[in-house]
């Protein structure tokens, strides 16, 4: 009976120790439970923070200073900091809130003032550089992974500082990355209850440096959106501009015959061409090609036409026309840019062409041997060099005049090097022969109908390749 008994008892006590471990597990469990829940509001309320800081088009400083003030709420810690990565692999402090310990010892001939010592900390922190791998937060950046130091005054890597309120109790660095790149990492400093970071605090600030992280990712996103969107319209209007600057119409002259082809390789080139008359039987045409692409090569394109429309009427010899646009451009010019142009002057009662080369691709004189009734091709070389490179001293000595014959039937072809460089698969180029070539075949032809030949022969040759630089095409023929 006792023995009985005494089972019963037994019996019971494991009864209830086994109700009183699965109290404790479901009490445990419901706290779990409601810690995950905690951590998610906190989690969501952090993303709708930096959702709200990213449409606010904050700088990348405002937007890591609000990441350091958002995580100290979210984890209730006393300090926070971001250090970034640079491009030469050194950590800098960039945001910091709360008296965060600097991450190495102050000099001692540093004194804190009571009064401005959050300021001090964080000029400390913003002048501080130290490469990755040094300490907690150079390891962190080094490996990509956070740490949770619980028991901070016992790690080796902690600094200790004098200062009572900088001293380091319990550390979370967690990295923060955008699309595997690492940017940065977040800290915060001693919780305040006083008590040690535990797991879920890790987990916690991993979860928000993910968050912090997506931020800069849709910050930079966004910046660049809006800078393209920028650019852009600075295109279209260049673009506009400089169409303006084109002729539209060619001066209609006795004796001659004119057409011109332009392609811009971008939404706006260097490339220019103009015609104008100079007189009732003379005219000035003009190419030119400026170094580089885009606005800045646009901009000096319309500097140049400008100058040129000015100056041509003052001079009868193109020589000292692009002597003086040289010296108007001056230092007006970018360090490497220059303008190749060639400048000629059309006399239709002189029956004569005089052209002046500042370091442009050599015009094409088409004429027809009368004896032989030969179709003869030649490109005429001129001395000069292009605009910019030189002084105007320098410059007037090296440009020269040259004067050719320009009877009826002949034809003048100047050009851009983007037609004669235009590539084909094999990466060779269209070159000046085959120019010279097509335009042979096509020397019966109406003007308008010998560039639409060119520029057959060229997209032929081509095949499926992309032009690589602007071109233009500019083709006269004296008519009678």
């Amino acid at each position: 009976m006792r023995a009985f008994l005494l089972g019963g008892v037994l019996g019971a006590l494991l009864v209830l120790a086994f109700y009183r471990r699965s109290r404790r597990e479901a009490l445990a469990s419901e706290e779990e439970k409601f810690s995950l829940l905690e951590e998610r509001q906190i989690v969501l309320r952090f993303m709708h923070d930096m959702v709200d800081a990213v449409g606010e088009r904050l700088t990348r400083d405002e937007l890591f200073q609000r990441i350091v003030h958002a995580s100290m709420l979210s984890t209730g810690a006393l300090s926070a900091c971001i250090f970034e990565k640079g491009a030469d692999d050194q950590m800098r402090g960039v945001a910091v809130e709360g008296l965060f310990p600097p991450h190495r010892p102050i000099p001692d001939s540093a004194r804190i003032s009571l009064g401005s010592r959050a300021k001090f900390i964080e000029s400390v922190l913003r002048s501080e550089v130290f490469p990755v791998g040094e300490g907690v937060v150079g390891r962190v950046a080094a490996t990509g992974q956070g740490e949770l130091i619980v028991d901070a005054p016992h790690d080796p890597r902690i600094v200790r500082h004098d200062d009572p309120a900088l001293v380091v109790r319990s550390v979370i660095a967690a990295p923060i990355m955008v699309k595997q790149r690492l940017i940065g990492v977040l800290c915060v400093c001693n919780a305040a209850d006083g008590l040690p970071f535990t797991a879920t605090d890790y987990s916690l600030v991993e979860t928000l440096a993910d968050q912090a992280g997506l931020a800069m990712h849709n910050a930079e996103f966004i910046a660049l959106q809006v800078e393209k969107q920028r650019l852009d319209l600075d295109l279209v209007v260049a673009s506009g501009v400089q169409q303006m600057l084109l002729p539209h119409t060619m001066p209609q002259m006795s004796g001659l015959e004119i057409d011109a082809r332009y392609h811009a390789a971008q939404k706006v080139t260097g490339d220019f061409y103009d015609v104008f008359p100079l007189g009732a039987t003379r005219l000035g045409v003009a190419v030119a090609d400026v170094s580089g692409k885009g606005v800045s090569a646009s901009l000096l394109m319309a500097i140049c036409r400008t100058l040129l429309r000015q100056l041509a009427p003052r001079e009868s010899s193109p020589a000292r026309v692009l002597a003086e646009v040289n010296r108007a451009l001056g230092s007006d010019l970018y360090e490497g840019m220059y303008i190749t142009l060639i400048y000629a002057v059309v006399d239709t009662a002189a029956n004569q062409v005089t052209f002046a080369r500042a370091g442009h691709e050599l015009p094409l004189l088409l004429r027809t041997e009368r004896a032989t009734g030969n179709r003869l091709g030649e490109f005429l070389g001129s001395e000069g060099m292009p605009l910019g490179l030189v002084d105007t001293g320098l410059f007037a000595e090296a440009i020269a005049d040259r004067t050719v014959d320009f009877a009826p039937g002949e034809v003048l072809v100047l050009y851009s090097d983007g037609l004669t460089e235009a590539p084909n698969a094999a990466d060779k180029e269209f070159g000046g022969a085959r120019l010279a070539d097509t335009v042979r075949s096509a020397q019966d032809q109406p003007v308008a109908a010998m560039n639409d030949r060119i520029l057959q022969a060229v997209h032929l040759f081509m095949g499926n390749q992309e032009l690589r630089d602007d071109f233009t095409l500019l083709t006269l023929r004296r008519t009678g």
